[in-house]
């Protein structure tokens, strides 16, 4: 499987057709501007960070994490946390779609196993400076002791295979956060980006599988938050009609502003409201801004010129044709211009001008594509919060936009768990 080419070809397809500009007012500022914060604002951001508990609601380590002490490579560890005044994140034990085989989810499962050491191994080995949290409560008992709060969750349920029961299992190993898919359909749900390389359609199981339905409702009773970013529309509307518990979209965007299949409609966001849930708004500039004209040309013509239908590469794409492609497009691609805070905040007005602040939150997608100018580690928090206090929100807004949402929806997901075996 060639996981790098499906993800591209997603960026692909965002990259024109899919795109669409918002019916909203022009960004109040540049990319120019993201290196001119306000000196004054953000040391009011600064002051404000030392009363609220700022939580990341999704972070990925890579298989090669160099751990969590030093300020290294990777956009989040312990210095850069401490620089930014966050409080806490959800660290994802993510494993990439794969076959469903045998031998496809066994690879699944000890790659989830690595990933589940990584993120235990980031509070374990730093006792003094982070510790693991079970619960909302945690992360605010972590936050007064000066301890960085990590919590375990579950992208895509590929590595559980066809059993339930896996995710008492996961749970009773400390994971609180499951979200069904990433790229790609699998045995649980269809996702919101199919994957060619798979062999995907459109759809595969019409939104959930049978098993996906019955995962809803055991997440509930152990009290485990359902993330419903990446579902097919589908999917995401058949677990909000299931659970009788908040769910929360860890990182997503909104179609309003960028009309791509990863983002939620305004009817999404309504629906998501009435739940009682909350949209984290990723930094992940793809899901905040279209990308300008000229760029989406010249990608649409690089397709055409290898055969692509509707975005989609030939059937028995050879090897070498697929790099090549894959090397011209990332040439194009690499022209793109950044994504900013400006940008990140405007997505976030949108949500808040559609649903409240009480369903809005802030999301990263560190080291998996995220990070955009302003923010490109857990070290430049502060720069969020100057730009959403440019903008004139109140301290009590913000501490509900940078964790207080979040929290309080996982706290009521917890709250509607029963005793289980």
């Amino acid at each position: 499987m060639n996981t790098g080419f499906s993800r591209l070809a997603v960026s692909i397809l965002a990259a024109h057709a899919l795109f669409a500009q918002a019916t909203h007012e022009p960004a109040p500022s540049t990319q120019a501007d993201a290196a001119a914060i306000d000196p004054k604002l953000l040391q009011r951001a600064r002051e404000i960070h030392k009363r609220i508990v700022a939580f990341d609601s999704h972070v990925d380590l890579p298989f090669d994490y160099a751990g969590a002490a030093a300020d290294g490579k990777a956009q989040i560890d312990l210095p850069k946390v401490e620089r930014g005044q966050l409080k806490g994140a959800a660290l994802a034990i993510f494993v990439p779609q794969g076959p469903r085989t045998p031998e496809g989810y066994a690879k699944a499962r000890q790659d989830a196993d690595k990933k589940y050491e990584l993120i235990k191994a980031f509070a374990e080995q730093n006792p003094d400076r982070a510790m693991l949290a079970y619960s909302p409560a945690d992360v605010r008992r972590a936050a007064k002791e000066g301890k960085f709060a990590v919590v375990m969750s579950v992208l895509n349920a590929y590595p559980l295979g066809t059993d339930v029961s896996a995710l008492s299992n996961w749970y009773e190993r400390g994971v609180r956060i499951v979200g069904y898919v990433h790229a790609g359909h699998n045995q649980w749900a269809d996702s919101s980006r199919p994957s060619q390389a798979l062999g995907n359609g459109e759809q595969e199981h019409g939104g959930l599988s049978e098993i996906g339905k019955e995962g809803v409702s055991r997440l509930n009773d152990l009290g485990v938050l359902i993330d419903v970013s990446q579902l097919s529309s589908p999917a995401f509307r058949q677990v909000l009609s299931i659970t009788r518990a908040p769910v929360v979209a860890t990182h997503s965007g909104v179609k309003g502003i960028v009309d791509n299949s990863r983002n939620l409609s305004d009817e999404e966001l309504a629906l998501l409201k009435k739940n009682g849930g909350v949209i984290q708004i990723v930094a992940f500039a793809t899901y905040l801004r279209p990308i300008p004209k000229e760029i989406a040309d010249q990608t649409a013509a690089l397709q055409k010129e290898f055969g692509f239908q509707n975005g989609h590469a030939p059937d028995n794409f050879p090897d070498a044709q697929r790099k090549e492609y894959n090397e011209r497009n990332q040439k194009i691609l690499a022209t793109v211009p950044r994504g900013t805070v400006a940008q990140l905040v405007d997505s976030i007005a949108y949500a808040v001008k559609k649903i409240g602040v009480d369903h809005v939150g802030i999301a990263s997608d560190f080291n998996h594509g995220g990070g955009v100018m302003g923010w490109d580690n857990e070290g430049e928090c502060q720069n969020v919060t100057a730009e959403l206090l440019r903008r004139g929100y109140s301290e009590s807004d913000i501490g509900k936009l940078w964790g207080g949402n979040f929290l309080r929806v996982w706290a009521q997901a917890q709250k509607a768990a029963k005793a289980y075996p």
